[in-house]
């Protein structure tokens, strides 16, 4: 199933809202890039969006280069180099203190665009460096229900519909509420992968599980097998 979405303002090619996202706050992806980011570091942000997390990174000091597939996100990043790209087709050459792809693309039904995913991320890396990646772990794949979600100030943010399509493949639709009268919504499919699906996934292109960031164990660090 495509992904899709609807509501006011611009739509991207995955269904995302371009108004939605601009008013999302960044949740403590900056304090994760720190972790393992030298101060003043080069982080390639890889499906940047609008700068939610690109403009507090530049804030704290470091040189993003902001990427994505979506001129009308792009458009709303300050600050930044901006590059517009389909993450599994960049191909920069450059290499970064870290690379980051979060919003659990790895996790896509499709297992050629994962790898060609998990590749941008290994040829962009600095020997030495780190790759985060935020992902879907299958303990929290398991818990997708209707109506779970998140209120966040004037956001509330709700899983409307799910379901198995085929075994491990879920299509869900989130609901996206701001304030009283503005509503999206973004349905889009999600593969449930265990750890060793993981780990031999960042085999593959030459990398390698490091270690778990967060204690829901989303934010993880990969490292090139010749650091």
């Amino acid at each position: 199933m495509a992904n899709t979405g609807t509501g006011p303002g611009p739509i991207t090619p995955d269904g995302s809202s371009v108004e939605f996202y601009s008013v999302l706050k960044p949740g403590g992806e900056p304090e994760i890039v720190a972790q393992v980011t030298p101060p003043g570091g080069s982080v390639l942000e890889l499906g940047s969006g609008v700068g939610r997390v690109t403009h507090p990174l530049i804030e704290r000091g470091f040189q993003v280069v902001a990427v994505d597939e979506s001129p009308e996100m792009l458009a709303r990043v300050r600050d930044a180099e901006t590059v517009l790209a389909r993450v599994e087709e960049l191909r920069l050459d450059r290499r970064f203190d870290t690379v980051m792809m979060a919003s659990q693309l790895v996790n896509t039904v499709d297992d050629a665009v994962r790898h060609a995913l998990l590749g941008t991320c290994a040829r962009h890396v600095k020997p030495g460096g780190a790759v985060l990646i935020q992902w879907m772990p299958a303990e929290a794949h398991d818990r997708w229900h209707v109506g779970m979600g998140r209120v966040d100030g004037d956001v509330t943010i709700t899983m409307a519909a799910v379901e198995e399509v085929s075994p491990g493949v879920h299509h869900a639709t989130m609901r996206y509420r701001y304030g009283e009268d503005k509503l999206w919504t973004q349905s889009f499919s999600s593969k449930r992968l265990t750890d060793d699906d993981l780990a031999a996934d960042l085999a593959a292109v030459g990398l390698r599980l490091e270690r778990f960031l967060t204690e829901d164990r989303t934010w993880l660090v990969a490292a090139p097998f010749t650091s």
